[in-house]
């Protein structure tokens, strides 16, 4: 696995979906209010990451990758500073399409003695409106061709509308490449045909009709495998690892490698990453997936949003 780390550099990786500023207020609690039975936090200080397909592209870059990221944000400070953000790690943001009517998706999670209190969205759900769609399908269509791999992160905030969503696998499969999609909501028929789908155990029992069993969870990915004609199912489980589902083949899975869980935002965006470079760089695909459950294992361990590196991967590699 550390040789195929060694090559993880000349991967391109087109990224798509809904991008968003992460924003942490970090303070201490010692007291509760006298006027309701909530913590007083007394404020230290302030961070921003950026979240959602952003920090899929961070991911990617973390990993010495090269991310092509695509995606809406707002005319506005948030939207500067998520720029800024991007900047700083080197991912371009040329391909950030601005929207006048459209806000910055913005999450502020407030967090105090290291325990996360409370979270605050300021976001918007509703699909792109046609000229801000046209405008995103012409930069993937022309971006399409320099990437290695596709990927589509959908938060379910308007950006991965159900028909760019179609277009862009079959536009993507027609390249003869693979696309992951790491899903939200109940309906998958949007992500149709996709090379490889990446739902947490609650999102695909959610999608099948299922409750929550060990038995229900191989049910759960059969059937989403036959039913939308995915060529792989990765469904991510906690501490219980992973399970793969491919087409022919019998279901594998993937014991968790972490060894204190302390913080589980921004896994599925690493798992996600991880997957996509190693595949873009030529592994198998059940190599591509050992990769990204240490991977996942590493940034679980972690308080807040927070970016897999190479150095990290590599290390846990070499301790294996």
């Amino acid at each position: 696995m550390q040789q195929i780390i060694g090559t993880f550099q000349d991967v391109k990786v087109l990224v798509f979906g809904d991008v968003m500023l992460d924003q942490y207020w970090w303070g201490k609690v010692d007291r509760i209010s006298p006027e309701a039975p909530v913590p007083i936090v007394s404020f230290e200080r302030k961070s921003i990451v950026a979240g959602g397909a952003a920090n899929v592209a961070s991911n990617i870059a973390g990993l010495g990758a090269t991310p092509i990221l695509v995606g809406v944000i707002g005319n506005d400070e948030e939207g500067n500073l998520l720029s800024g953000q991007l900047v700083k790690l080197d991912i371009s943001v040329e391909n950030l399409v601005k929207a006048e009517l459209r806000p910055t998706i913005i999450k502020t999670r407030i967090i105090a003695n290291n325990q996360q209190i409370v979270r605050l969205d300021r976001e918007t759900r509703d699909d792109l409106d046609p000229n801000l769609a046209s405008l995103v399908e012409k930069k993937l269509s022309e971006l399409i061709k320099d990437a290695d791999i596709v990927l589509i992160s959908d938060y379910a905030k308007g950006a991965v509308t159900f028909e760019l969503a179609k277009w862009l696998i079959a536009e993507t499969r027609k390249n003869g490449k693979i696309i992951l999609v790491d899903p939200k909501g109940k309906d998958y028929s949007k992500y149709k045909n996709a090379s490889i789908l990446t739902p947490n155990q609650k999102e695909a029992l959610d999608a099948a009709g299922f409750d929550d069993s060990i038995d229900s969870v191989r049910a759960s990915g059969e059937k989403l495998l036959t039913e939308f004609n995915f060529d792989n199912l990765l469904i991510t489980r906690g501490e219980n690892g992973m399970a793969l589902f491919s087409k022919n083949t019998e279901t594998r899975y993937l014991e968790t490698v972490a060894r204190n869980v302390f913080d589980v935002t921004g896994a599925g965006d690493t798992v996600i990453s991880t997957l996509a470079v190693a595949l873009g760089a030529g592994t198998s695909l059940y190599e591509a997936c050992k990769l990204a459950n240490i991977a996942a294992g590493i940034v679980v361990e972690k308080l807040g949003t927070s970016a897999i590196s190479k150095g990290d991967l590599d290390r846990a590699v070499s301790l294996l």
